[in-house]
């Protein structure tokens, strides 16, 4: 009569080596986990990545364009015209526009800060049509209005106030700017089209005209354009800034730099995941070791079986499974560990949680690949051994 092996055995029968080594089962588990909580947590953490950069390219909009002071002919930093603004916000297909300009006085809590502890703190003139243009929040107090300007009033960044020291305006505090006190009338939430401004200090035109000697000149103007056109009216803005010289005149789209991120963490990516299949190959070859080794310390067994009727296929059959197991095991214990890594990652950015289900998918198979593989060859050299060779152990 043919000797049988049915389904129902063959789990049982294949976890006898895995049960009575636990040391062994557990490294080899490990070394496959390793490899596919590297992809998994790759592949979720750039996911999450790219959602938060996508989700501020909705909030900022493809439409916001910025207008900048380039460079000579010569290198030298170029500078725009006292009309740029005006002229900037006269375009055909330009919604509203803010210039602002860079002051050369520095800002203190007070006056008696040693002048060299500036913070890394700026002073720039700003228009008031600057945070509805660049739809920027005002966390406490108000912004700087066509009243205001006139007097010495300052708005400061978010991270200009907490280097400063001041949480809110309630009680009118004031900071030494430019040799002259300063009411603080309003501070900034994060600014996340021009993060530049979160360690500025704002202060209107007319007052750094009057003060500090401010001609007009600004050196970066932030404009919204029709969403349809504004590939158009990037290219008219330079001209329309510095007519005698718009190759000085520097336009760009931070739209754009946020979609380069994405591109250099898709490219990132691919290399990581290249590390990750390293450590999956170097756990898979751990699984052939294990059980290349456990065909010859059970040889014993193997001849055993064979004796009392198991075929050539049954021996295999075991091995197999074994390796099928060691890598179905790596491969949830590494989905596991991938997305709590995503999740402890994401978490820590502030950024929305997401594991690609094709992230977990591909892990589960990429596992029971390499655990298929890497049993062939010992669930074979098994297979092959004939019970009067496995016996002479004995």
């Amino acid at each position: 009569m043919r000797s049988r092996l049915r389904a129902a055995d063959l789990l049982p029968v294949s976890t006898v080596g895995l049960r009575s080594r636990p040391g062994r089962t557990v490294l080899s588990i490990v070394g496959v986990a390793i490899g596919i909580a590297a992809m998994v947590a790759v592949l979720g953490v750039t996911r999450s990545s790219q959602a938060d950069v996508l989700a501020q390219i909705d909030r900022v909009g493809t439409n916001l364009l910025t207008v900048a002071n380039g460079r000579t002919t010569r290198g030298d930093e170029a500078e725009l015209p006292s009309t740029a603004g005006a002229a900037v916000a006269r375009t055909e297909g330009v919604l509203s526009s803010a210039a602002t300009a860079t002051l050369p006085v520095r800002v203190y809590r007070n006056d008696r800060i040693p002048s060299g502890r500036t913070g890394g703190l700026s002073v720039r003139v700003a228009d008031p049509a600057l945070a509805d243009t660049l739809d920027a929040a005002v966390a406490h107090g108000r912004f700087l209005d066509p009243a205001l300007i006139r007097y010495p009033a300052v708005v400061l960044g978010h991270y200009a106030a907490t280097v400063l020291g001041i949480g809110d305006v309630s009680g009118q505090p004031r900071v030494w700017l430019g040799e002259r006190w300063f009411t603080v009338v309003g501070v900034l939430a994060p600014v996340e089209l021009a993060p530049e401004l979160d360690a500025a200090a704002l202060i209107g035109a007319p007052v750094a005209e009057a003060d500090f000697g401010y001609r007009g000149h600004p050196t970066r103007i932030f404009v919204r354009a029709e969403t349809s056109r504004t590939t158009e009216v990037a290219g008219l803005l330079g001209r329309a800034a510095d007519p005698a010289h718009p190759e000085e005149v520097a336009v760009s789209r931070p739209s754009e730099a946020l979609t380069a991120r994405v591109e250099v963490a898709s490219g990132t990516t691919v290399l990581l995941l290249g590390l990750g299949a390293v450590a999956l190959l170097v756990g898979g070859i751990g699984i052939a070791n294990v059980l290349v080794i456990s065909v010859l310390e059970r040889r014993t067994e193997i001849g055993l079986r064979r004796a009392l009727g198991a075929t050539r296929g049954h021996v295999g059959a075991q091995f197999l499974t074994e390796s099928l197991l060691l890598g179905v095991g790596g491969g949830v214990a590494g989905v596991v560990l991938g997305t709590l890594i995503t999740f402890a990652m994401a978490a820590a950015r502030g950024w929305q949680t997401l594991v690609p289900a094709q992230a977990v998918g591909a892990g589960l198979a990429a596992a029971v690949l390499i655990g298929g593989c890497a049993g062939l060859y010992p669930a074979m050299r098994a297979a092959r051994l004939s019970p009067t060779e496995a016996l002479r152990t004995m």
